[in-house]
C-alpha cells in the first residue's frame, strides 16, 4: 500500500514494477474488449462460484496466497495484484487476486470449514480450472460449483 509521505520516485518505481497487460487486438490494432464467442454465444466472461465445505487450512495466509497464484496460472490469466486480509483473533481470510481479465475473490470461515471463491474471467481464460487447484490446497469434503455467463449478448 502506498502512503502519501512516500517519495514520488518510490511510487513511480513501485508502479513500474506492476505487471502490464496488452489491451490491443494484434489483428486490428484496436483496443480489445475481450468479449468471447463460444458455442454461438458472445459474452464478456464466465463467472464461476465455488463453495468448499469441510475444507482445511482456511486460515493459512501464505497457503492462500500461493493457491491464488497457482489458480491464476492454471486459469491462464494475468495477475496484477493480490490483496489478502487475515482476521484476528478469530481467523479467516478475505481477499482478491486482481487480474487483467477480472478477479478471483475469497472469503473463509475456518471455524465452519467453509470457503467462498468467485472466479470471474473474460476472454480466453478458463476459470473452471481453478476448481482443482482449490480442491488440492484445501481438501474439502464437498465442492459446489455454479457458472454464469456475464455480459451475454442475445
Amino acid at each position: 500500500m502506498f502512503h502519501s509521505q512516500q517519495s514520488s520516485d518510490a511510487s513511480t518505481e513501485a508502479k513500474n514494477a506492476w505487471p502490464s497487460h496488452n489491451n490491443i487486438d494484434a489483428q486490428t490494432l484496436e483496443p480489445a474488449d475481450h468479449f468471447i464467442t463460444k458455442n454461438g454465444m458472445t459474452y464478456a466472461g464466465t463467472h464461476i462460484i465455488i463453495d468448499l465445505w469441510g475444507a482445511s487450512r482456511l486460515d493459512e495466509l501464505e497457503l492462500m496466497e500461493d493457491t491464488l497464484i497457482e489458480a491464476v496460472k492454471q486459469v491462464q490469466a494475468t495477475l496484477l495484484h493480490i490483496h489478502l486480509h487475515h482476521f484476528q483473533p478469530n481467523g479467516g481470510i478475505s481477499g482478491v487476486a486482481v487480474l487483467a481479465e477480472s478477479h478471483i475473490s475469497v472469503h473463509t470461515w475456518p471455524e465452519r470449514g467453509y470457503a467462498a471463491f468467485d472466479v470471474f474471467t473474460c476472454g480466453d481464460s478458463m476459470p473452471e480450472k481453478a476448481v482443482d487447484v482449490l480442491k488440492a490446497a484445501f481438501n474439502p469434503d464437498e465442492v459446489i460449483v455454479s457458472s454464469h455467463l456475464r455480459g451475454r449478448i442475445a
